[in-house]
């Protein structure tokens, strides 16, 4: 349905906090025609003290289902929407939403129907300021028996009702079952609304509005004023959201991934600066540095296990694996040897949990030596440029180990666009900050 220039915009919660922020997201909508279909957020935090109104509904709705009196609670949450339709000067009454919300708590609608209210009602508002047409979510936005989200019925759905209106607001963050009960992704999931939309519409390109100017090379609360990232591609913004560099919701990526849709990150506080431009590969000669970016985490485990010709022992790996899955434990990376196999977990595990893997690995594999050992932090130094650039690997290891720090396991992908190691959670920002400077004079 795409003719010329065609954007999808969504809007965080801070973007859409107050009356102030609607008139600043009204300017920026107005400012380019191409960006015809909007996704909202519910209201967010006003000051560091504030609450988010999605909290705020959660409250409610729990003291609802704990047959407790939420009027004077609700009230707060009426009262914030009241102050966004009068600061804003609109001929608008929501009494009628109100009491229907109400009502629905009362009669246990759902912890997901409470939680998507907020989108529900900033949609009607600002549908309502820029003159668009509100669609419900829950009418196009669709999600199997099993509670998974079904792209290919929305996408068909979505496509279709889209087609009858030139402009619109389709509030983020929920659907519905095929039973018509509400049901939400997870939070940040207004992201994912803004890409199913762009999808739908094939946009040219889809927004992403937030309170940052795009995505930042390292952890701000680490390295001081890490650089911007200018152009980065889906699969180096998989590697980083995987190592809880934020921003945007991971899961957000696949639909306009499948379109090969580009996303801009951008600043509503600073709508001039050009953001972060997420490609679905990068252009030649684009690359800003070897490094896009670094990003890491604590909270690991590594499991190591040795045996003498563990390499020609068949399906010892296999073996492995499947007591790890037998008892729920996802592994992150598996870096090994001839004779030696260490399996990366999370550390967030059940003493159970760790007794029945031990006890497991022991019966099927006959390990020589088995142990465990917490404290493990990972970070991943991720970027295109590593493909052709020689050395990359030498200067990561002289960088830790010029910071004195020692190097417990390392890890890179076929694809050669990360490098991950494992440090000693007490090393971990000093060795994020060692990579970082090594690549950034």
């Amino acid at each position: 349905m795409n003719s010329g220039a065609l954007k999808v915009v969504k809007f965080g919660g801070s973007s859409l906090a107050d009356a102030e922020h609607f008139i600043q997201v009204k300017s920026i909508i107005e400012a380019d025609p191409s960006r015809r279909y909007v996704v909202p957020s519910a209201p967010g935090k006003r000051t560091a003290t504030d609450t988010k109104v999605t909290d705020m509904l959660y409250k409610c709705y729990q003291m609802a289902a704990e047959g407790e009196d939420f009027s004077d609670e609700f009230s707060k949450t009426e009262e914030r929407y009241n102050l966004i339709i009068d600061g804003l000067g609109l001929d608008l009454n929501l009494s009628n939403e109100f009491a229907a919300i109400k009502n629905a708590f009362t009669l246990h609608a759902g912890s997901d129907y409470a939680a998507s209210r907020g989108e529900y009602l900033n949609g009607i508002i600002l549908a309502k300021l820029l003159g668009y047409d509100f669609m419900d979510a829950a009418k196009v936005i669709k999600f199997t028996e099993t509670g998974a989200f079904d792209p290919e019925k929305t996408n068909i759905i979505l496509s279709d009702r889209l087609t009858r209106h030139e402009r619109a607001v389709i509030p983020g963050f929920y659907g519905s079952m095929p039973n018509g009960t509400i049901k939400t992704f997870s939070r940040g999931g207004s992201d994912i609304t803004g890409s199913i939309v762009a999808r739908a519409v094939t946009a040219t390109l889809y927004e992403n509005w937030t309170d940052v100017s795009g995505f930042l090379m390292s952890d701000p609360r680490i390295v001081e004023n890490p650089c911007p990232i200018k152009t980065i591609t889906y699969r180096e913004l998989r590697e980083l959201s995987y190592m809880g560099a934020g921003v945007l919701h991971e899961d957000a990526i696949f639909p306009v991934r499948f379109a090969g849709i580009p996303i801009n990150i951008r600043n509503t506080n600073d709508p001039s600066a050009p953001g972060t431009m997420i490609l679905p590969s990068a252009p030649a000669n684009s690359n800003e540095s070897i490094v896009t970016g670094i990003a890491g985490k604590k909270g690991f485990s590594v499991i190591t296990i040795e045996k003498d010709q563990m390499n020609a022992e068949v399906g010892f790996g296999r073996k492995v694996l499947e007591v790890i899955e037998k008892e729920g434990v996802t592994f992150e990376h598996m870096p090994s040897g001839i004779d030696t196999m260490c399996v990366i977990v999370s550390s967030n595990m059940t003493e159970k949990q760790k007794k029945n893997i031990f006890g497991g690995i022991s019966l099927a594999c006959e390990p020589d030596t088995l142990h465990m050992e917490d404290g493990l932090a990972l970070i991943a130094v991720v970027g295109r440029g590593m493909v052709s650039a020689k050395g990359t690997a030498a200067r990561v290891f002289t960088a830790v180990s010029n910071a004195d720090i020692n190097i417990k396991m390392i890890d890179q992908g076929s694809s050669e666009i990360s490098i991950i190691l494992g440090v000693d959670e007490w090393d971990f920002e000093k060795a994020l900050k060692a990579i970082y400077y090594e690549f950034v004079k």
